[in-house]
């Protein structure tokens, strides 16, 4: 897979971690399947704008903060508790 998928799905682990979820609950939060947010994590797959949005809303932040690649760490902290709010209520 490119370098953009794995950084992508990198940035989703971080903020899932950083939130403290497991990936079943960002599944859930997200509306998505648990073994398909492992892949994307992984970035064994490329994941839909749908799904990026989906995970976006979930995460409660601006799609492109899921885009931006990130190697400081500390900006994944910083973005997770300034977006921290109550888990979206899965629909």
């Amino acid at each position: 897979m490119s370098g953009l998928v794995r950084e992508f799905g990198a940035t989703v682990r971080r903020l899932r971690e950083a939130r403290g979820w497991s990936q079943e609950q960002l599944a859930e939060y997200a509306g998505l399947n648990r073994s398909y947010v492992g892949e994307v994590e992984r970035g064994s797959a490329i994941a839909s704008i749908v799904t990026v949005d989906k995970l976006a809303r979930a995460f409660q932040v601006p799609i492109e903060h899921l885009l931006t690649p990130s190697s400081d760490a500390s900006g994944i902290a910083v973005l997770a508790r300034a977006a921290f709010v109550d888990p979206p209520s899965a629909s």
